[in-house]
């Protein structure tokens, strides 16, 4: 609703551009982004633009001089607008009239859990690759922040009507399996009671030692009498699958499914690396240099030529050839859009990888990256350290156990994912509104509570959406909460378009504090049947808005706390 008439509006303003146009206020060139945002305070009105400031701008005149031409020429006729104010420099303020209230309101009730779903997306296929641990060792929590953030976004664009694919691509192919073989069998001779050490560079973590005791307790003297290429070939496979089990098992306990686990080993096995090396050969855009095969990735923006091939006996490709390879692959299975999440090392990433696939012809603006930056544990005020190679670290498993996976999510999704994040393990396990994630489920649950005393006191509602009068709810707080609510569907598309699932946390927060400032100021059970009924409306449609929102961020919507 709220959608439409902002279309409504700049629609209106470009009308009384053009008109000023024909009476030459205005030069007929002018063709200005007409932009609408919404206040920061009610008293602004509901609905404002900088548009006059921008003309202003470019023809050299005042803002408010251009505002007033565009305010004298504006068609106001069956428009919701009952006011347009001129603020400041230029500000163009919109105040609406309360009867589009009306029918956002039972739209809500209509659609229910389909509430905040648009087209906007139009069916384009896009596929998000998220976490992407290594197969070496338990999931930690940056992997559990980009969980977060991934399966979020992803819910997120597909509410805006794009067609979304979640993918976990494992990393089963590179050097750090072979050393993953080396450290399991070493762990392997120390549970036979061998005096080997875990080789320098290996991983070290406990998960390796569990894994090594139960291979000893079932084949263990079979295993030590294969040859030794073999036996490593075996002890890599057998700790990928396990760890790659247990990365699935957790994510899942995480409340994330993802439609497909895409193997490195495939492509590696499948031809692919050298098809997108000769595919760039063909194109003329490799050279020779110092014997190793470079790409002109320079001729596509990036900071400089990068190698494909090393100078080795082998010829080894370097990383970015798999990486290339499995891009073309998204492409060539149909998705229009990739969007990558990638951990803080890869900063950098993003002009290789888009000048390696626009050699490969496809478009710049078809890959996006997402980096998720660190996060640290503090537990009584002081950090909780974690080294993965010294097998200290917190895996994301022990975070779940012990704030829960409602916690964890709503805490990793409070900051922008390119931020840095502290998370509070104290704060995260409060049962109290000073925890955030309680103070939204205990809107949803409280309102479950009024229900519950509703049918107590034979409360019920016994109107439908469209016949219970909504203008009776004059509050300002009961207002605030119904804009705040008919905001949902725009919200939901401005957020994923600004791939920015942290802003869903900021609004479904707004949410519940519009909701239990509109509990503390209004009685929402009381003797005018007809201001009940409304009422008891308006707190079942916040319910229906907040649970859309906690699925949105996979949290649970709890009927009590």
């Amino acid at each position: 609703m709220l959608g439409e008439i902002k279309k409504d509006i700049v629609a209106r303003i470009a009308g009384a551009i053009s008109k000023a146009k024909e009476k030459g206020e205005f030069p007929t060139e002018l063709n200005p982004d007409i932009r609408i945002e919404t206040p920061s305070r009610p008293d602004l009105g509901d609905f404002a633009t900088g548009v006059a400031m921008a003309i202003g701008r470019e023809i050299r005149t005042d803002g408010r001089s251009a505002a007033g031409v565009i305010v004298r020429h504006l068609d106001l006729e069956n428009s919701p607008i009952r006011q347009v104010d001129i603020a400041g420099p230029g500000f163009l303020n919109f105040f609406l009239d309360k009867s589009w209230l009306q029918p956002a309101m039972a739209r809500i009730w209509a659609e229910g859990p389909s509430y905040g779903r648009t087209g906007y997306g139009k069916g384009k296929k896009v596929l998000i690759e998220f976490v992407s641990a290594n197969p070496t060792g338990p999931l930690n929590v940056v992997n559990a922040r980009a969980a977060a953030v991934g399966d979020c976004l992803a819910s997120l664009m597909q509410m805006s009507g794009y067609e979304v694919h979640r993918e976990f691509y494992v990393n089963d192919a590179g050097n750090q399996v072979v050393r993953l073989a080396a450290s399991l069998e070493a762990r392997l001779r120390q549970v036979r009671g061998e005096d080997v050490e875990v080789p320098e560079g290996g991983y070290r973590g406990e998960y390796l030692l569990d894994m090594a005791k139960e291979l000893n307790e079932t084949q263990g003297e079979a295993l030590l009498k294969m040859d030794p290429e073999e036996l490593r070939e075996f002890l890599g496979r057998y700790a990928v699958e396990h760890i790659v089990e247990e990365q699935r098992r957790v994510l899942l306990e995480y409340g994330l499914k993802y439609d497909t686990w895409f193997s490195e080993k495939r492509l590696r096995d499948g031809n692919a690396y050298m098809q997108v090396v000769e595919l760039l050969r063909l194109k003329g855009l490799t050279y020779e240099k110092d014997g190793a095969l470079w790409f002109k990735s320079t001729m596509f923006g990036d900071d400089k030529d990068r190698v494909l091939l090393r100078s080795d006996e082998k010829g080894t490709a370097t990383y970015i050839v798999p990486d290339l390879a499995y891009h073309k692959n998204k492409f060539e299975r149909g998705y229009e859009l990739l969007i990558d999440l990638l951990g803080p090392d890869h900063h950098g990433y993003l002009g290789r990888l888009r000048a390696g696939l626009m050699g490969l012809g496809y478009p710049a603006e078809a890959l996006e990256i997402l980096i998720v930056q660190m996060v640290r544990l503090q537990r009584s005020g002081e950090a909780v350290k974690m080294s993965k190679r010294g097998g200290e670290f917190i895996t994301m498993e022990e975070l779940l156990e012990e704030v829960g996976k409602d916690a964890a999510r709503f805490f990793f999704l409070m900051r922008s994912p390119e931020s840095h994040l502290d998370f509070d393990l104290d704060l995260a396990r409060l049962q109290s509104n000073e925890n955030p994630v309680f103070y939204v489920q205990y809107a949803h649950a409280r309102i479950a509570s009024i229900f519950r005393q509703a049918r107590e006191e034979g409360a019920a509602l016994s109107v439908g959406p469209n016949e219970v009068d909504f203008s009776l709810l004059k509050d300002p707080s009961e207002v605030a909460l119904m804009k705040l609510l008919a905001a949902f569907p725009e919200e939901v598309h401005e957020i994923a378009e600004a791939r920015e699932p942290n802003r869903l946390i900021r609004y479904m927060t707004d949410v519940a504090s519009a909701f239990h400032s509109f509990y503390t100021k209004c009685r929402v059970i009381g003797d005018d049947k007809s201001l009940t009924e409304a009422r008891l409306y308006l707190a079942r449609l916040c319910q229906i808005v907040l649970a859309n929102a906690l699925r949105l961020a996979g949290i649970s919507a709890p009927e009590s706390m």
